[in-house]
């Protein structure tokens, strides 16, 4: 059940130091469709990190949203957060499951391998994340990942799949047809003019492929 969760837009924020602009702008994707946050930081500043994280839960929980923290299982734990989004030098899947309880969202950084994921599935994760697919300006030297990749996960995979890296509305349609479930995504929302329009358009790919399913199960 904490699985079928994760679907459609997944927002991950961008680095800044100005938490009005950033709330502002998750407030702008949430109401553009996104139900999925991932409040990513690398700042050694960890009470702006704590503040920040903390008004963005805020605003999930009153958006009916859910709020992942990257990498931080303290801060997730601290705050009561939703979940946690592990990368390859985090911890185990077993020990965040173990610090956060059974109704966290576990999220795994995959990036493109396989193997991986069969690992984080075997373990108890409940997404995996694939990519980059595209070339990345917040992780230019990222490992690429082909969208093949996601086709041969959605025969051997259980969880919901995840896409990241470089994707743009123009790009994102492909790697729903090869299976994404969700598709998480920073600089074409949050460096786009118009974050909530940009957050539609998004939105408005899934509801396009749920609509394409639903009119061939009843052919």
């Amino acid at each position: 059940m904490r699985s079928k969760r994760i679907s459609g837009l997944y927002a991950v924020t961008p680095e800044t130091s100005d938490t009005d602009w950033l709330v502002a702008r998750v407030r702008a994707v949430l109401e553009g469709g996104a139900r999925l946050v991932q409040y990513r930081s690398k700042s050694t500043d960890l009470r702006r990190r704590e503040q920040q994280a903390g008004r963005l839960l805020d605003l999930c929980r009153e958006q009916q949203a859910f709020l992942i923290i990257n990498d931080d299982m303290v801060l997730a734990r601290r705050l009561g957060a939703d979940g946690v989004h592990l990368g390859r030098d985090d911890m185990s899947v077993a020990d965040a499951r173990a610090a956060l309880g059974d109704v966290a969202l576990i999220g795994v950084s995959c990036y493109a391998s396989l193997a991986r994921a069969r690992q984080a599935q075997g373990e108890g994760a409940d997404y995996v994340a694939f990519g980059s697919f595209f070339p990345s300006a917040v992780k230019p030297d990222a490992v690429h990942a082909p969208i093949e990749l996601l086709r041969s996960a959605r025969r051997l995979i259980e969880l919901p799949l995840v896409a990241i890296g470089g994707i743009t509305p123009e790009n994102a349609r492909d790697l729903i047809e090869a299976g994404a479930d969700s598709l998480a995504v920073i600089s074409a929302l949050f460096q786009a003019s118009d974050t909530r329009l940009a957050a539609r358009a998004f939105a408005g790919l899934f509801q396009m492929q749920d609509e394409s399913l639903r009119i061939d199960s009843d052919r």
